[in-house]
């Protein structure tokens, strides 16, 4: 598992940068209700994506929160308003904000009932009429029909934590009901060989492969072995959804 106060020393550059930022900013901001006025973004990291959806939109305040305190010092470069909290238990009252977002949160979410906590959470510091739009099957966004895919698919876990009929699950229990969704590009996430198999070693993928004992290593012979080691291959497609409270 990543460590991501160590993590945000690096995490803009390896994940795309401005680029997947601003597409996914969009997409959100396409979602939020131009009558919002107060967005909350949770699990915000760097802030990258919390600063564009901001710059996005003048009128909305945005603040930003993250567990990771390396993650929340970066962040607070970016977006003034920055919180240091778990997002199973925000430092917030009922019914505080309009939004709430959360992008490439909820499939980090292993352990059981942390997702359900999470959506519950992020219901009960909305607003009626208020709008909680996240990501879902992000994981399985990255599967794009390539070789490394083919190399990955003895190792899936086999139920992920933002798979979309739980997260609709989890919402419904907490007053929450689907109004639309988007899609948007992974902007540089296009794997290749060589960037999967050192992401392996590094445990970036721990809420996507399950690699007890020495399969990490065979994975990753496997990864070695595939021609063109240093070409991308396609990027993702993520999905947002986007829930109101009734």
């Amino acid at each position: 598992m990543l460590d991501y106060n160590e993590e945000a020393k690096v995490y803009d550059a390896t994940r795309g940068g401005l680029p997947r930022a601003e597409a996914a900013a969009t997409a959100v901001l396409g979602l939020v209700p131009d009558t919002a006025r107060t967005l909350l973004d949770i699990g915000c990291g760097t802030g990258l994506v919390t600063g564009r959806i901001a710059a996005g939109r003048p009128g909305l305040r945005v603040t930003g929160s993250d567990a990771a305190h390396g993650m929340a010092v970066v962040a607070r470069q970016r977006v003034g308003a920055v919180v240091l909290a778990d997002a199973r238990r925000l430092p917030l009252p009922d019914a505080a904000v309009d939004a709430v977002s959360a992008v490439w949160l909820l499939h980090l979410l292993r352990e059981p009932g942390t997702v359900p906590a999470v959506v519950a959470e992020a219901a009960r510091v909305l607003r009626p009429g208020g709008v909680f739009v996240t990501t879902v099957d992000k994981d399985a966004a990255h599967d794009v029909g390539s070789d490394i895919d083919e190399a990955f698919a003895p190792y899936l876990a086999p139920t992920p934590a933002d798979g979309t009929d739980l997260v609709v699950a989890h919402a419904a229990a907490g007053g929450l009901e689907v109004v639309g969704d988007a899609f948007f590009t992974g902007h540089g996430q296009g794997r290749s060989p060589v960037s999967a198999a050192r992401a392996v070693r590094r445990g970036y993928y721990a809420s996507r492969l399950v690699l007890p004992g020495d399969a990490a290593e065979q994975l990753v012979r496997v990864l070695a072995a595939l021609p063109d080691q240093e070409r991308g291959r396609a990027d993702p497609e993520y999905r947002l959804l986007a829930f109101r409270r009734g």
